[in-house]
C-alpha cells in the first residue's frame, strides 16, 4: 500500500491537510529516549483532519526499514497498517491480528503505551519496531495539540 492510498483508506471522504510538526531539541531528546536511538529529523510531516491524524514512519525492524502508517482519533490509535515490509522475517506484524491490538491504545505519562501488546514469536523486531512507531505517533501527536 502506498502512502497515498494509505490515505485515501483512512479518509475517505476527503484528503487531509499536510502539516508539519517542528520539533526542539528538547523534545527529539526526549523521543530518542524512549525509541533507545538518536531522533535526528527536524520536522515530521502528518496529515489532519478534524479530531483524526495520520503518520507514516519508516522504522527499522532487524536490518531493514518497515513503513508503518498510524491513524489516531484524539489521544488513541484508531488503526495500524503496515505498508511496506522490506525484512526477510517477522512479516506476521502486517496482519489484522496483530495491527488491530493497537486499537484504542493510549500514551503513558512516562510515554509508555498504556496497553499490552502481544507479540509474534520469531518477530519480536518487527514487533518493537511497529510498538515504536505508535509511540512515536502518540507523542507527536501530543505535541501537535500543547503547540498548534
Amino acid at each position: 500500500m502506498t502512502a497515498e492510498q494509505f490515505l485515501q483508506h483512512s479518509f475517505p471522504d476527503a484528503k487531509p491537510e499536510t502539516q508539519t510538526l517542528w520539533l526542539k531539541p528538547e523534545q527529539k531528546a526526549e523521543i530518542s529516549e524512549f525509541l533507545y536511538r538518536d531522533f535526528r529529523k527536524l520536522r515530521v510531516r502528518y496529515w489532519h483532519q478534524g479530531e483524526r491524524s495520520a503518520w507514516i514512519f519508516d522504522e527499522i525492524g532487524k536490518e531493514r526499514p518497515i513503513t508503518i502508517g498510524l491513524v489516531l482519533n484524539g489521544e488513541h490509535i484508531e488503526s495500524v497498517k503496515i505498508l511496506a515490509f522490506r525484512e526477510s522475517r517477522g512479516w506476521e506484524v502486517k496482519y489484522d491480528f496483530f495491527t488491530d491490538q493497537f486499537q484504542g491504545i493510549k500514551l503513558t505519562d512516562n510515554n509508555r503505551l498504556d496497553d499490552y501488546i502481544d507479540g509474534i514469536t520469531g518477530a519480536t523486531l518487527s514487533v518493537k519496531a511497529v510498538k515504536r512507531a505508535a509511540q512515536l505517533a502518540l507523542f507527536l501527536n501530543r505535541l501537535t495539540e500543547t503547540n498548534p
